[in-house]
């Protein structure tokens, strides 16, 4: 851990506050005695305390969303980089730092393929360094709150049926990731730092499914399915083949070789990572 050095007239624009980690980070920036600005497209939110209009496509309104904060917490809803460069140059104009929320497809630099998981994010890593500007990424390999997307299968009591129950993956909590950039916001040493962020096991999708079933309280098993079926789903729910196929490619590759562990929360904040079986008791309410 390292030596904090806001203080209580610090201020944040949040961009992405209603996302998996920005609704975690805003709470817990305000405990820290940060004041938050939120950013939002819509004028009547804007309004409200807490809240400023801006859009990440404008850079103008973003310049003076973020016009007067100290830094600014930037997550990327988009498919690819488009209007990223206006926008880092937008903050690294306004703010004295940035923390990005990456990816750890990213592997320091994009992957060499137009459509790998790596890009946009490593892309935008690549303008925060030449912007200047003093930054952090946070690269998590995946979010506990993706276990989500099998709610409806669990709650309908039937099997979770997907492709690649048996590969390794390292799900960390939403709230961890907020816990390490709210350090990382408000304390020296990590410019320049790529955090990978992991939780403390990597429990195959099978496993994960088992664990949720056990804290919702319901018997609930794993059906695999064909890749080809898997890719059809997909297809069908409007992915375009290139991305499917590469995410395929990486649950194939986490059969052998499951997804690493980091100790990254405990180094940055002091506290262990939690566990995917205590995501999985808080949340048991959803499964139900």
């Amino acid at each position: 851990m390292t030596e904090k050095t806001t203080d209580d007239a610090s201020t944040v624009l949040l961009v992405g506050a209603s996302g998996a980690v920005g609704r975690h980070l805003g709470l817990q920036l305000a405990a820290a005695g940060v004041r938050v600005r939120a950013l939002t497209r819509h004028p009547d939110r804007a309004r409200q305390r807490g809240f400023v209009q801006g859009d990440l496509r404008d850079p103008r309104s973003l310049r003076a969303a973020a016009h007067g904060a100290d830094a600014a917490f930037l997550s990327w809803p988009f498919a690819t980089a488009e209007g990223a460069e206006r926008a880092v140059a937008a903050l690294a104009g306004e703010v004295g730092r940035v923390v990005f929320l990456s990816s750890a497809a990213v592997r320091d630099a994009p992957g060499a393929g137009p459509h790998s998981p790596g890009r946009p994010h490593g892309g935008i890593e690549a303008l925060l360094a030449d912007s200047g500007v003093r930054h952090t990424a946070l690269r998590p390999y995946g979010f506990a709150g993706d276990a989500l997307r099998w709610a409806e299968e669990i709650r309908a009591g039937g099997p979770v049926r997907g492709y690649g129950g048996a590969a390794g993956l390292n799900p960390v909590d939403e709230r961890d990731v907020a816990a390490v950039a709210v350090r990382a916001l408000t304390e020296d040493g990590h410019d320049g730092a790529r955090h990978v962020l992991t939780g403390p096991e990597s429990p195959t999708q099978a496993e994960q499914v088992r664990i949720i079933g056990e804290a919702a309280g319901r018997a609930v098993r794993w059906e695999e399915v064909p890749r080809g079926a898997a890719r059809r789903r997909m297809l069908t729910a409007g992915w375009p083949p290139a991305v499917a196929d590469g995410a395929l490619d990486s649950v194939h590759a986490r059969i052998a070789a499951p997804e690493p562990v980091t100790d990254t929360v405990q180094d940055v904040t002091g506290h262990p990572a939690r566990s995917f079986r205590a995501w999985a008791a808080d949340h048991a309410a959803l499964f139900r």
